[in-house]
């Protein structure tokens, strides 16, 4: 059997470029098979996939040596739709992709662009809508989808045209992880029912993992470092080495002490064959220190049996209770659409609460304008380009200052003590577009806390980071909130974020809240993961299938371990 594609010492530069975004690339891919492709940021992985779905050349010129072959053809020979009708690719941000104004117009578009016959259409629209579960959802418009189902719509465009080869690009990183985990199993039975040959890039690894793959293919600095089983992969430290992060329980098991071993299993943790490293775990466990959370004694934003709806007898929020202390950094989790953003919209005072109220340090906000709300109470949305609107990195952070008439002294003092805060100084006359996106972020950071807030709201700070920006990130917004003493609350769907950077975890679902506790009560709890679309950790069942009593004490002693060394590590590096 041939590969259904294979790169023969394949490198590519841009023509923008001074040296080649891959390099030297060997890889062969069989029809039928699925591989997932990692790597961090910057390491050529998007580019490979542009090079399999015709983007490069067609769209990013550049320099090509070696070959490439996709069913046999170059690329060159098949041209972009002949290209498009072997790769079907989908899209991390699936509302780039929408056409059609119905789910089933825009399934549809590329059989109308074959003039297939309107019987034939409408049959072949609801086989795919049935295959990925949108059927119920054809008259709908895209728009009003969550983002598991706009996924699922975008899937069904690109099946429609009976592609050999699907390229995921991404596909969980707006999505809660019960979602994640049905994209996953529906990507798993297409591949199974169809003999697709299936192509994952992602971040999110362990994630990834909850379906077997046939390999894993590693990308760092623009050449393949690994290719090889998943088993394999995870008794190295090669992820590790290029910066990826590792299942937690692969972690738990290394700070115990353990060497893994490729015949036990470890691509997942509910088969591995545990027994061999199950002393060390619990001798580990007997040793581990926790470490208590910390909060201050006053009260940042208290919200009060609130109620909140778009339409009348179609409730969003109801009786949403909690209270958070100064300078706790707390996360609020919960599925797609369980009203997460809508709570934060509240309390900036973008919508008006049907019922109930919310005070910050004791005081009622009700009276607060939009304006006045925004001096106490920062918000920071999940893509950086929603809020920047200067070209220079200088005029951005002192917008704020400028609208409210500060005098230009005082600005000039204080956007520069805020850019050395978040370490952008030495970039302050520097454009915006020259930035990268985790620095782009920064800015936004920097932006409202020029404004000096007391509570700080973010919306997925780390959607799309690799393993290396996101801890950038979350160690500067660590430090700020211990140094400055502010407030910080994440809306995340990230659950390692949740267990290693707060203290509290504030669980929403379907308008009702449903727990608020540490993370790891909440992410060991079968019920609450269930009923919010959370993810149950794999360090629970790798403390049940070791035999410890205590599963959320085992979570919390390795989230007190890993901070302790990252804590360490950093030091080091600023010695």
């Amino acid at each position: 059997m041939s590969p259904i594609i294979e790169f023969k010492d394949f490198s590519f530069k841009y023509r923008a470029q001074a040296e080649p975004t891959l390099r030297d690339i060997n890889l062969s891919i069989m029809p039928g098979e699925k591989v997932l492709i990692v790597g961090p940021s910057g390491s050529g992985k998007s580019t490979l996939a542009h090079c399999i779905n015709g983007l490069v050349p067609f769209s990013y010129t550049g320099e090509i040596n070696g070959t490439l072959t996709v069913k046999g053809k170059k690329p060159s020979e098949l041209g972009l739709f002949g290209l498009s009708k072997i790769v079907g690719t989908v899209l991390q941000d699936t509302d780039g992709q929408f056409i059609g104004l119905t789910v089933a117009e825009d399934i549809a578009f590329a059989l109308e662009n074959d003039m297939t016959p309107q019987e034939e259409m409408f049959a072949k629209v609801d086989e795919v809508a049935e295959m990925v579960d949108v059927k119920r959802l054809l008259d709908h418009a895209p728009g009003e989808l969550s983002g598991g189902q706009k996924q699922r719509v975008s899937m069904a465009g690109v099946m429609v045209d009976d592609v050999e080869i699907l390229l995921f690009d991404e596909p969980l990183a707006n999505l809660d992880p019960a979602t994640g985990k049905r994209a996953i199993h529906m990507i798993d039975q297409i591949q199974k029912k169809k003999k697709t040959t299936i192509l994952i890039i992602e971040h999110r690894l362990e994630d990834a993992l909850y379906r077997d793959v046939d390999r894993i293919v590693v990308v760092g600095n623009g050449r393949i470092v690994a290719d090889t089983t998943p088993d394999e992969l995870l008794a190295t430290n090669i992820l590790e080495e290029q910066g990826i992060r590792e299942p937690f329980y692969i972690a738990a098991l290394k700070h115990a002490g353990c060497t893994i071993s490729a015949e036990d299993q470890p691509q997942h943790i509910e088969t591995m064959h545990i027994e061999k490293y199950s002393q060390a775990v619990k001798d580990w466990f007997g040793k581990a220190e926790r470490k208590e959370g910390k909060k201050g004694s006053e009260s940042a934003l208290k919200v009060e049996d609130l109620y909140f709806s778009y339409e009348e007898g179609k409730p969003i929020l109801q009786h949403i209770h909690f209270d958070i202390m100064e300078g706790e950094m707390v996360s609020i989790v919960g599925k797609n659409g369980a009203g997460k953003s809508t709570l934060s919209n509240l309390i900036c005072g973008f919508y008006k609460p049907v019922r109930g109220r919310i005070l910050l340090n004791g005081q009622d906000m009700a009276p607060l304008s939009i304006k006045e709300r925004g001096e106490k109470i920062g918000l920071v949305m999940q893509s950086p380009n929603q809020m920047i609107s200067k070209p220079m990195i200088f005029d951005e952070v002192a917008l704020g200052l400028k609208v409210r008439g500060v005098p230009e002294e005082e600005i000039r003092e204080r956007v520069n003590r805020t850019l050395k805060i978040c370490g952008l100084y030495p970039f302050r006359n520097w454009p915006v577009s020259a930035l990268s996106f985790g620095q782009k972020k920064r800015v936004s950071i920097a932006s409202i806390l020029v404004m000096d807030p007391r509570v700080l709201i973010l919306d997925e700070p780390t959607a799309g980071q690799d393993y290396r920006h996101y801890t950038e990130i979350m160690e500067f917004l660590k430090r700020i909130n211990e140094e400055f003493h502010i407030t910080i609350i994440m809306i995340t769907h990230d659950m390692h974020l949740m267990l290693e950077y707060t203290d509290r975890a504030i669980v929403i679902a379907d308008g009702h809240l449903i727990a608020d506790d540490t993370p790891a009560k909440v992410l060991t709890s079968e019920a609450i993961a269930d009923k919010a679309y959370l993810k149950k950790t794999s360090l629970y069942d790798l403390a049940v299938n070791c035999g410890l009593e205590d599963p959320s004490e085992f979570v919390e002693r390795f989230i007190a371990y890993e901070r302790k060394n990252r804590r360490e590590k950093e030091d080091a590096a600023h010695v």
